[in-house]
């Protein structure tokens, strides 16, 4: 078992209630999770032959805990789903009023594959108006941050700058447009690692153009797999927005 956690600001241990596992299957299924929704989002399995479901096994207060199994085959660079968790409180903040984005993931392959093709990352989605959807009309911007990328993938566009430094490590940061919203993705250049949500928000307000006066409008936490078989295990996982 590889074992990795994203950790920024202090850590309470809380005990997960697994006796509420529930599973949900099916294309567009969402599960409810306290502060947090829990969905499926096989919005590319026709891309591929497949399957994947994921499971809520817990939560409590701000955390969350949950597993996505999934088994694809055909078309290796198209994504074909993404399995997340999307906070319902973290949101509705302008980047300029945010004073901190606390955030913890411990997560862990328990099974996966020989070449495997699938990253996990967070996804962050701002826009003009307050509210909004991810991957709607509101959306403006994409943000992703990958803590991993396995098996050769890319993120949407092109590199536009290489061996960046953000939080102490290397990053490649991506560019491109995707319907109506421009993606900007942080691709780690040092193997599985940690980053902070806030250093990426700011570091696009100052560098790229991307207006502080931009609301956050989603924060979704989860994984894209493009092919193989894996089962992927948060055991803890809490973010939040705390605004001036």
């Amino acid at each position: 078992m590889r074992l990795f956690s994203t950790v920024i600001a202090a850590i309470c241990f809380t005990i997960l209630d697994l006796s509420s596992a529930q599973t949900i299957s099916g294309q567009f299924d969402c599960l409810s999770a306290g502060e947090y929704t829990l969905c499926q989002n096989l919005w590319g399995e026709l891309e591929g032959v497949g399957s994947q479901s994921s499971t809520l096994n817990g939560n409590a207060g701000n955390s969350v805990s949950w597993t996505t199994t999934w088994n694809w085959a055909n078309n290796p660079n198209d994504v074909k789903s993404y399995a997340n968790i999307m906070s319902n409180t973290a949101l509705g903040v302008q980047l300029s009023n945010i004073a901190s984005a606390p955030t913890s993931w411990s997560w862990a392959y328990e099974t996966e594959s020989e070449g495997i093709r699938a990253d996990v990352s967070y996804d962050m989605w701002f826009g003009v108006a307050q509210s909004g959807g991810p991957a709607t009309t509101a959306s403006s911007y994409e943000i992703m941050i990958w803590l991993s990328g396995l098996g050769g993938i890319q993120p949407v566009g092109s590199v536009i700058k290489s061996n960046i430094t953000i939080a102490g490590y290397q990053w490649n940061l991506w560019n491109g447009p995707n319907q109506n919203w421009e993606v900007f993705s942080f691709e780690t250049a040092n193997g599985d690692i940690t980053i902070s949500m806030l250093i990426s928000m700011t570091y696009l307000t100052e560098n790229e153009n991307v207006s502080p006066s931009q609301y956050v409008q989603a924060i979704q936490t989860g994984t894209e797999p493009f092919t193989g078989n894996a089962v992927l295990v948060t055991s803890s996982y809490s973010v939040a927005i705390n605004a001036l």
